[in-house]
């Protein structure tokens, strides 16, 4: 099924819209610039939800650290493959009027990847070791 203009449209601001954020957070360094929005359940708590450590993850990906980026988020590899799959989805959806299949919105995956969050997220704030290393 061929999608609407206004469709295409939204998808191409989308795509531009990742492309300026994965710009600036390739750019500026999430840990010395202070603009970067502040994970609000730990400013509030002090513990790290499941995607704490994303933006400076994705920052040293970015830069090609790749132990540092898992150091901040040990979930990056999953991220970054939704992430991957979704834009490329929204840019041929711009392009071409027809995206890929939307896997990462069917039900079983959604309910797979909660699970997976909430491990992550509840492990990642044990205080003791070796757990201690998912902490960003």
């Amino acid at each position: 099924m061929e999608s609407s203009k206004y469709e295409r449209t939204l998808a191409a601001v989308a795509v531009a819209a990742a492309a300026f954020g994965s710009t600036a957070v390739w750019y500026f360094n999430p840990s010395e610039v202070h603009f970067f929005p502040v994970c609000p359940l730990y400013a509030m708590t002090g513990f790290a939800c499941p995607g704490c450590g994303l933006t400076r993850g994705f920052h040293a990906l970015f830069h090609g650290d790749i132990g540092n980026a898992l150091h901040f988020n040990a979930l990056l590899p999953v991220w970054t493959l939704i992430f991957g799959y979704v834009f490329v989805s929204l840019l041929l959806l711009a392009v071409r009027g027809k995206g890929l299949p939307m896997w990462p919105t069917m039900p079983r995956f959604l309910w797979t990847f909660m699970i997976v969050l909430l491990t992550f997220g509840v492990v990642r704030n044990i205080p003791a070791y070796p757990f201690s290393f998912l902490f960003p």
